[in-house]
């Protein structure tokens, strides 16, 4: 999945320091990372590919056991295979999550391409999905369910909550 507008609202924020620098910070939300959280107890493994390198997402994807990061990526195809030979997946056997045209290449080729609510409306035409919660707002919780009501893993995983 993309980071900024899928993973975050896609704003950036930077705050000076008093003493000079500059910070960089974003805003991520719970419901999205449970969803990851849920989606790596069900088996699944999950990647994020960005244009953009920050520390704030290497520390967020790090906590949320985010198998395969790729960040500062100009041209998203190449890491993106790099990621399928190393889980030992096909490009149908993937979904992929994006906000923008820069995450075409991508979502032409995968088995499940999936636009966030937000996103560039370019895209719309060219996904099998378009969550209803925007980017950044549990569109990637939204997915993640979506994938395991399909597998009939959904309950399984809400059980455990359940106890």
């Amino acid at each position: 999945m993309d980071v900024d507008g899928v993973l975050t609202d896609g704003r950036i924020y930077y705050l000076m320091h008093p003493r000079g620098g500059l910070y960089e910070t974003k805003t991520f939300h719970s419901r999205d990372g449970l969803g990851l959280r849920l989606a790596h107890q069900a088996g699944l493994k999950t990647g994020i590919i960005s244009g953009r390198s920050s520390p704030v997402v290497e520390y967020r994807a790090k906590e949320l056991g985010i198998h395969f990061i790729q960040e500062a990526v100009v041209e998203k195809l190449e890491p993106f295979q790099k990621m399928l030979h190393a889980a030992g997946l096909k490009e149908e056997e993937v979904c992929y999550v994006g906000d923008d045209v820069v995450d075409l290449p991508i979502l032409t080729r995968v088995g499940l391409a999936v636009g966030v609510a937000g996103g560039h409306e370019f895209l719309r035409r060219r996904v099998h999905y378009w969550t209803k919660a925007p980017g950044g707002l549990g569109a990637v919780r939204e997915v993640v369910e979506l994938i395991l009501e399909a597998q009939g893993k959904l309950l399984a995983v809400h059980r455990h909550y359940l106890r």
